[in-house]
């Protein structure tokens, strides 16, 4: 099965649509990834039932906390098989060195593949950085962690793809960038702020686009995904 960039939201507290989603859309090639909702109601357990399903799953906890406790949460996200999870670059260097070098040590103490781990740089959900007392402009502000995040050698950042040509510039081809705040032409944002269609985030350098609603909320999702695949010469 051929892997494309897609990666589907299940923000739902509802086990059994996670499933069952994961269970229609996986032909595809897309991946899926568990957020605080559905983390929290169904657990590691549920992380690992996915998983097991053949599927590459990004686990979007985005920790931030002291760096011991960070690196031990990056050895259980590792030991859970997932494919990527993040963490907030803000949190700074050592705990996200510290981050990585664990991920990597128990990755290869249990010879598994390591996950793609990524900073979190400003949440697309941010218009104004004045509002959390942060005076660089958002791209500044972006560059900045990003460039903390290549240091302690995360694989890449989490951004909105309006940043994704600055940093492709700046970081190079091979720092990955996830981008969510990913809607369809006519879409309602809902509570995102720095939106990008899914053809432009993937012509400003995206690696990855993080999509769900437009998808998970279709009474045909399959359909749905499909043409979205087929607009982006994706087609399986």
């Amino acid at each position: 099965m051929k892997h494309n960039p897609i990666i589907i939201a299940l923000d739902t507290s509802s086990s059994l649509k996670a499933l069952n989603l994961v269970h229609k859309l996986k032909v595809t090639g897309v991946a899926f990834k568990v957020g605080y909702e559905l983390f929290l109601s169904g657990g590691r357990r549920l992380v690992e039932k996915i998983v097991n399903q053949d599927v590459r799953v990004f686990l979007d906890l985005k920790f931030h906390d002291i760096p011991n406790t960070v690196a031990e949460a990056a050895s259980v996200a590792t030991r859970m098989g997932v494919w990527m999870f993040n963490i907030h670059a803000s949190g700074g260097i050592e705990m996200m060195a510290r981050a990585k070098e664990a991920s990597l040590k128990v990755a290869a103490q249990n010879k598994i593949h390591a996950p793609l781990l990524m900073g979190v740089t400003v949440l697309t959900s941010l218009s104004n950085l004045k509002d959390i007392n942060v005076s660089l402009s958002i791209e500044e502000q972006v560059l900045s962690l990003a460039s903390k995040a290549q240091e302690a050698s995360l694989d890449g950042v989490v951004c909105s793809a309006m940043e994704a040509p600055l940093l492709k510039k700046k970081m190079g081809e091979k720092f990955c960038l996830v981008t969510p705040g990913i809607r369809l032409p006519g879409e309602a944002t809902h509570d995102q702020k720095r939106v990008v269609s899914p053809q432009e985030a993937l012509k400003n350098g995206s690696h990855y686009l993080v999509m769900g609603r437009p998808i998970t909320e279709s009474s045909r999702p399959m359909k749905t995904l499909g043409t979205l695949l087929h607009s982006l010469n994706l087609r399986q």
